[in-house]
């Protein structure tokens, strides 16, 4: 079950990594993490895939005043996506066609959902970004849906003051997301435990998935 757990756990972020390069080089708008980091990349030194990882580590600092703990998945995230973001803009070209670019588009959703189905379900850890809203409701009582949604757009529209691509795109992903990962949930289901713990009543973590659903 740990080496399952681990090849889900590192497929899975390796692909969401890639699934963000297709996103970018597809060019009709980001999710709103995405945005962001674009927005920061155009103004810094740094690619993209660094940009990513800087900012997964700077989230994770505020992990420490909400009392949360990483998991190996929580740091495995920050490396691997930024690794992986970066290999596969350096592979993918840049499409000029606007049918293939929203083929990418919707390919590069689907991808997210499946690498989200995977690391998930490996179970070892949430993202930073993710701690960081559970934390949050946990310290102040509000709901998932109102600390996810703040921060999201915060970081929106800072990404979007700064450069980074809002699109159609990011209507896509906002709603396509949460049904392809609940459409693929069973695939994964009866061989990793992730779920299962994000299933528990009352849970800060229950919640945020169930929103993400």
């Amino acid at each position: 079950m740990l080496l399952r757990r681990l090849v889900a756990l590192y497929s899975g972020l390796w692909l969401y990594g890639f699934s963000m390069a297709v996103m970018v080089r597809a060019g009709l708008g980001l999710d709103p993490w995405d945005v962001f980091h674009q927005g920061v990349a155009a103004h810094v030194p740094l690619s993209f895939g660094a940009v990513t990882a800087v900012t997964g580590a700077v989230v994770l600092l505020a992990w420490i005043p909400l009392r949360q703990r990483p998991g190996l998945g929580t740091v495995s995230n920050i490396v691997v996506i930024g690794l992986s973001v970066d290999a596969g803009l350096w592979l993918l070209p840049t499409w000029e066609s606007l049918p293939v670019r929203v083929a990418a588009m919707f390919a590069a959703v689907a991808l997210n959902a499946a690498a989200t189905v995977l690391y998930i379900g490996a179970g070892m850890g949430p993202g930073p970004r993710d701690g960081l809203m559970t934390g949050l409701v946990r310290r102040t009582g509000w709901s998932v849906r109102l600390i996810r949604t703040a921060i999201e757009v915060t970081v929106l529209v800072t990404g979007w003051l700064l450069g980074g691509g809002v699109g159609i795109g990011t209507l896509v992903y906002a709603f396509g997301i949460g049904p392809l990962i609940q459409l693929m949930i069973p695939a994964v289901d009866r061989h990793l435990p992730g779920f299962k713990a994000v299933r528990a009543p009352k849970s800060a973590a229950a919640e945020l998935t169930s929103e993400r659903l």
